[in-house]
């Protein structure tokens, strides 16, 4: 079956050309089609030559956005003792210990981040079934097992961001609000291929690179030219 294309997407794909823009002009353009009766993400899906079945192939890491992103984030936190004050002090939203543990299991996901302190994890790793498929199961990777609540909670609550190729090699994230200026949106584009350049997996062979697209959440997808994102030179101000 056909899906159907929306008029408003019709004329929306009418104003993308099929070719590679330069960064800024990728930017511009995602703000112009974001057309939403609704403040829009803006997102970035990046293809790498990565086939995560091979553990040298896997990546995962975290990106802090100079920006921010816009988003609000709701923080767990499983811990116990005077790490459950730290945590509340912080301003993670939920916090507990083996009754939270209990909560999750039962189906409780009022939150965009688990955090854990590493005495936790033996307790948390039956999460895994439920928290895993979510991309939400607490990794010291990821920043998100760790003693360092305090630190880790302001992190993410100003913008960092755990992530992870998908079974196909694409890296897919939200990286801003299409109220966010060009230049804006533009650091933080940058800061995720630092992030990226700075993470390549071992065992990938080959082109690293293979596409990047940029798109508002409900607007059509436009290819950001890969060499010109690289080269971009970030202000000395950022």
């Amino acid at each position: 079956m056909v899906k159907k294309v929306s008029r408003r997407m019709r004329e929306l794909l009418e104003k993308v050309e099929d070719r590679p823009y330069k960064p800024e002009e990728a930017l511009a353009l995602l703000k112009e089609t974001a057309t939403a009766n609704f403040e829009e993400t803006a997102e970035a899906h990046i293809r790498l030559g990565l086939n995560p079945k091979y553990t040298d192939q896997q990546l995962r890491t975290t990106v802090a956005f100079p920006k921010g992103s816009g988003q609000s984030v709701r923080i767990a936190v499983i811990a116990r003792g005077e790490k459950v004050n730290e945590a509340n002090n912080a301003g993670a939203d939920v916090v507990g210990s083996e009754e939270l543990i209990q909560e999750i299991q039962n189906g409780r996901m009022d939150f965009d981040v688990v955090m854990a302190t590493p005495d936790m994890m033996p307790q948390v790793a039956k999460l895994g079934r439920v928290l895993g498929p979510r991309g939400l199961m607490p990794s010291p990777k990821g920043g998100t097992v760790t003693n360092e609540l305090a630190e880790a909670i302001q992190e993410f609550k100003a913008g960092k961001q755990e992530f992870r190729t998908d079974r196909t090699g694409v890296v897919h994230l939200r990286f801003g609000k299409v109220s966010f200026s060009v230049e804006d949106l533009l650091v933080n584009l940058k800061a995720l291929q630092s992030t990226l350049d700075r993470n390549r997996p071992s065992g990938a062979k080959g082109r690293y690179w293979r596409s990047v697209y940029v798109a508002a959440s409900m607007g059509p997808a436009i290819k950001v030219d890969i060499d010109a994102l690289r080269d971009y030179k970030l202000p000395e101000t950022v």
